[in-house]
């Protein structure tokens, strides 16, 4: 009897197994055959990712691309953008090639297609899953109507240095606010079906810890604990694999001394055995080819440094295709490896349907009916006045009247290629709304705006050709700058109001564009002190696409809107947002810094032995500078409203919480000012004592909850041990009994707590 039921017992270990075999077994019996068929030479040809090269309308089967396609070389394309080009293009690949085996072709829809959104920056800075999710939604059904079924997004690193230029792409300092938007944007893209014909295949990416790159210079060395890649960086990544992502993007940087795109213990030892990864592996643009610089070998050799790394397809490079064969004869690769990297590949393509209709992505009626529609320039709008930060507001001078007359000023108030910001590669940026436009709509002749460009984005037009690149030029001015700031002094006098808008061009951040000094450039804060000097009230409208040091503008300058970069309906949120239409909710997801010597500046730090007190600047034999007080210009977690919000003391419901237990955390908001509006409530612990040091505050929790003017609301987080699990020396995830603090509050500073324990 006991060993029947020992017996029974297997069995019913096995059946989920075989579920999930009988799941996959018409695509296992469908590849299996195909591969069957396919020579040596076609299994690689499905690793090889070319950009679209030399293909123009009519030519697709002429052109070199068109060769290599016929003889079975590629697997897919990249930024091939239009119904007409990819459908001749699949045309070759399904009607002239041998097996007839359909390309996937993928882009970078970073932050929306022709409809674009604001930076993932700024998007974060919404924190709401939500909004996120369905920026991605519409991503997803503006590109797989324009023929793309795949995106190199959701970009996840993250990233504590505001030098580098791509932390425009990312969602900021913090794990978890990267975990949440990273299971956001994949759901978004990929729906719940990849085989339907208005989703597309995510990639996340940069795997991993691009964000931490020395110096925060684009493509730098990266080095770190697995402690700290554990506990902090890999959680975004991780949260995306577990959310179903398609696709992994190797990432540029080295880890542990090896280049992560030759690097078998991430790829293949933590993603895929540990994370349960069964997706495929992409490179990023020449990854394997850049192993060279880094030291690795000749492209053939670090080519089969990648295939037993664990990477399933080449970008652009090339290595793969003309390598591989002569390392399989010299041992140095098994067929095995490249026939798993070739399975990848197929059941991608299989999973989006692909082999049932190759030209599902290429109708040129949804082309025409579903890309930039009215409704999805409304969703931009919102999204975007909603990611906006209210960063300072003295004396409530936003929201401003619809009246009078209004000096609008800056160089970028009138830059409607700008607005869209970095990798916006599918955007018409002459259809951007440009923050002149938005607010001349929006006054209609309620009042009158007297507009002066006054100021270049930098003193000097090499710089400026620098980021005036990608079809996004900054209008350089020939006028010498005295004259530029009399213009909008003028501009300025006849005005009741000064609305400066100011700050980075839109490819100041992005890839390639880190940046030494991380102020506002010196000639426009050269025009805002002599705004200022006129005595007239100045609104700062800000542009950027990082955390910038703006210690002297919080100090002098009395209302400051950060706008990130909002997308092509920029210009009508922003309008929306200045005059009340609606009231600002965004707050921040990274630290700003008094000055660049601060960085790397974060809220989520481990204290030092010699921490500072509370509320001093200095002192002597304490960790701190002499010259500037440890403190951030605004926190993370920052961002004002035109109301207030007053927090009630937090209550437990134990002091005492079991291993098996869950506590919930309970308080009220009040508005207690006069306009309804939203507020971000977020919950951090600090776990007191552990058996490695914790950081002095982690977020666990947040909620975005509405309130009218005077009305309070309660409110409840629920912690388990789960939440209160980490890594420990050992590498294992535990919670260890001992205090924690919660805190709850408005932003990570400004907060009340409360303590209970573990047992």
């Amino acid at each position: 009897m006991k060993r029947f039921t020992l017996i029974l017992v297997m069995l019913s270990m096995l059946i989920p197994v075989f579920s999930q075999e009988n799941g996959d077994k018409k695509m296992d019996d469908f590849i299996n055959k195909l591969m069957a068929k396919m020579t040596l030479d076609e299994k690689i040809g499905q690793l090889n990712l070319p950009g679209a090269g030399d293909i123009v309308t009519g030519q697709a089967s002429s052109s070199d691309i068109g060769r290599k396609i016929k003889e079975g070389n590629v697997g897919g394309l990249f930024n091939i953008k239009g119904v007409d080009k990819i459908r001749a293009v699949q045309k070759v690949a399904v009607e002239e090639s041998r097996l007839k085996i359909p390309l996937i072709f993928g882009m970078d829809v970073i932050h929306g297609y022709q409809t674009v959104f604001p930076i993932p920056l700024g998007l974060a800075s919404t924190w709401d899953r939500g909004l996120i999710e369905q920026s991605a939604r519409i991503a997803a059904q503006e590109a797989s109507a324009d023929g793309i079924c795949w995106t190199f997004s959701p970009m996840v690193d993250l990233c504590r240095d505001p030098r580098w230029g791509r932390i425009a792409e990312g969602h900021g300092e913090d794990p978890l606010i990267g975990a949440e938007m990273a299971k956001a944007m994949v759901k978004g893209y990929q729906g719940d079906n990849l085989a339907n014909n208005n989703t597309i295949m995510a990639c996340v990416k940069h795997y991993a810890l691009y964000g931490a790159s020395e110096a925060g210079r684009d493509y730098n060395t990266t080095d770190m604990s697995r402690l700290r890649m554990y506990n902090e960086y890999f959680l975004p990544y991780r949260a995306a694999v577990d959310a179903g992502v398609g696709s992994v993007m190797a990432s540029f940087n080295e880890v542990d001394g090896i280049p992560a795109t030759a690097n078998k213990w991430l790829m293949t030892d933590v993603l895929r055995d540990q994370w349960g990864f069964d997706g495929f592996i992409v490179t990023d643009y020449t990854g394997i080819n850049e192993m060279i610089a880094h030291g690795m070998g000749d492209l053939k050799q670090v080519s089969a440094l990648a295939l037993n790394a664990g990477i399933d397809m080449d970008m652009v490079g090339e290595g793969l295709l003309t390598t591989l064969k002569k390392s399989l004869e010299e041992g140095k690769i098994t067929e095995k490896q490249i026939d798993m990297a070739c399975r990848r590949i197929l059941e991608a393509k299989y999973k989006l349907g692909l082999f049932d209709d190759p030209y599902k992505y290429a109708d040129p009626k949804r082309a025409a009916t579903e890309v930039y529609t009215d409704p999805n320039r409304q969703a931009a709008r919102k999204i975007a006045a909603h990611s906006f930060v209210l960063l300072k507001n003295e004396k409530q001078l936003l929201p401003l009247k619809k009246k009078g007359t209004i000096a609008l000023v800056g160089p970028l108030a009138d830059a409607k290629e700008n607005m869209p910001g970095t990798w916006s590669v599918a955007a018409d940026f002459s259809k951007s709304i440009s923050v002149l436009q938005g607010m001349q709509e929006a006054l209609k002749d309620q009042a009158t705006i007297h507009y002066a460009k006054g100021a270049n984005v930098y003193s000097d037009s090499l710089t400026e050709a620098r980021v005036s690149i990608f079809g996004k030029p900054t209008g350089w001015d020939n006028r010498p700058e005295d004259v530029m700031i009399a213009e909008a002094l003028e501009a300025a006098k006849k005005s009741d109001v000064i609305v400066a808008v100011i700050g980075e061009a839109a490819e100041m951040s992005g890839e390639a564009s880190s940046r030494s000094d991380i102020e506002i450039p010196a000639n426009q804060r050269r025009l805002v002190k002599a705004l200022l000097e006129t005595g007239k009230p100045v609104v700062m409208v800000l542009f950027t696409g990082r955390p910038l040091a703006m210690k002297w503008e919080n100090d002098n300058v009395p209302a400051i809107l950060n706008v990130w970069f909002g997308g092509s309906e920029a210009g009508y949120a922003i309008a929306d947002v200045l005059f009340g239409d609606v009231v600002p909710s965004g707050k921040l997801t990274s630290t700003f810094p008094q000055n660049v010597g601060q960085v790397p500046l974060y809220y989520n730090h481990k204290n030092t032995g010699r921490p500072l007190p509370d509320g001093e600047w200095f002192q002597k034999f304490r960790s701190n500078y002499l010259d500037v007080s440890n403190d951030p210009v605004y926190p993370f977690g920052y961002g004002l409203s035109y109301t207030t919000f007053r927090y009630g003391q937090p209550v437990l419901s134990t002091n005492e919480m079991g291993m098996n237990d869950k506590l919930e955390v309970r308080f009220s908001v009040t508005n207690t000012g006069d306009y309804d509006a939203e507020e971000v409530v977020q919950l951090y612990i600090r776990d007191m004592v552990g058996s490695i040091t914790r950081p002095v505050k982690e977020l666990k929790d947040f909620k975005k909850i509405m309130l009218r003017k005077g009305e309070s609301s309660q409110v409840s987080f629920t912690l388990d041990v789960e939440d209160l699990k980490f890594y420990n020396s050992d590498l294992q995830f535990v919670a260890e009994p001992g205090e924690f603090k919660v805190f709850v509050g408005g932003n990570s500073r400004d907060v009340k707590e409360v303590s209970f324990f573990l047992k």
